[in-house]
């Protein structure tokens, strides 16, 4: 079975699927690396995909296709519509990344409440102490915050009980009320809140979900926190709050546009914490995408059912 992994493995990923080589043809292609990705279309009938967006015309480039298992669960950067018509299985991985993405959100949230990389900085600098007298005033535990999760699937839910084993309160929004202490309507939230943390699947009803409006109703003295996708945030608002005052912090793995270009207006500021879309990528994680991949490419020569299949495709 010939796969296109649109990645570059490195040396525990090829050893992980090395068992697997007599039946599993893998070809890797970095991201960035069209030529390659065109011309492994061709004879691939699986696609391991990442996070280069799959177009409709991509999928109708691989004749071949029949299944593309997303690495992850978001699958906003894969044409489904035009899988479906075309009889490409889409599947993705619900669950397999929570534990690491969860660590890396709370991670995020240290990083901007303790000012980690100014004191990193000043330290290096050989300014480390006496350090800013101010830095008692501003810093926090997350403790002694309350913690609002804009969604609450498997991923928030992990960052609720980090959060409320270091001793946060903890409330969540999602798209209806489900009757749990902590649950609120998300104006409500984002009032109430000292860390906002973003949880939601990027769709027509999330994108720019944190505009303007949004920002304004948040504590001066809150962080926003967003390891979900980046178009859910609107970054100039954003950038804005963060300038002008209106808005402590904020601690970003996820952008509008990806890779992030010169001119995003966050990258500049001081009062963030910038990683590049890199909270799922883990040792852990990637033995558990491999798994799972390996195991419905198994199902897919086999005959049987695929897992976690999120269309319908014509002919299937």
């Amino acid at each position: 079975m010939r796969v296109l992994a649109h990645f570059v493995p490195g040396p525990k990923v090829e050893e992980f699927v090395a068992p697997e080589s007599d039946w599993l043809d893998i070809r890797w292609c970095a991201a960035d690396d069209d030529a390659t990705f065109r011309r492994q279309l061709a004879e691939a009938e699986v696609i391991w995909h990442v996070l280069r967006p799959l177009s409709g015309d991509d999928l109708r480039s691989g004749p071949r296709l029949r299944l593309v298992h997303k690495l992850g669960v978001g699958i906003n950067t894969i044409d489904v519509d035009v899988a479906t018509q075309r009889g490409i299985a889409v599947a993705n991985m619900p669950g397999a990344n929570a534990a690491s993405v969860a660590e890396g959100t709370v991670l995020l949230m240290l990083a901007v409440l303790r000012r980690l990389l100014p004191l990193d900085r000043a330290t290096r600098e050989v300014r480390g102490w006496p350090t800013d007298p101010t830095l008692g005033e501003h810093c926090r535990d997350i403790g002694g915050c309350t913690v609002g999760l804009v969604g609450f699937g498997s991923i928030a839910q992990r960052v609720a009980g980090i959060v409320a084993a270091m001793g946060a309160q903890v409330l969540h929004t999602s798209t209806r009320d489900d009757g749990t202490p902590g649950w609120r309507p998300l104006p409500e939230l984002l009032a109430a809140v000292d860390i906002v943390s973003l949880h939601v699947p990027l769709t027509n009803a999330t994108e720019g979900l944190i505009d303007r409006a949004a920002l304004a109703r948040m504590k001066p003295e809150a962080v926003l926190v967003n390891t979900a996708r980046g178009p859910i945030v609107d970054e100039a608002a954003l950038a804005d709050a963060l300038r002008s005052g209106r808005l402590a912090g904020a601690g970003l793995d996820v952008f509008a546009v990806e890779p992030v270009t010169a001119d995003n207006p966050l990258i500049g500021l001081e009062n963030v914490v910038l990683t590049p879309h890199v909270s799922w990528y883990t040792a852990d994680t990637m033995r558990r995408y491999l798994a799972a991949a390996v195991d419905n490419c198994r199902r897919l020569r086999d005959g049987q059912p695929l897992t976690n299949v999120v269309n319908q495709p014509t002919g299937c």
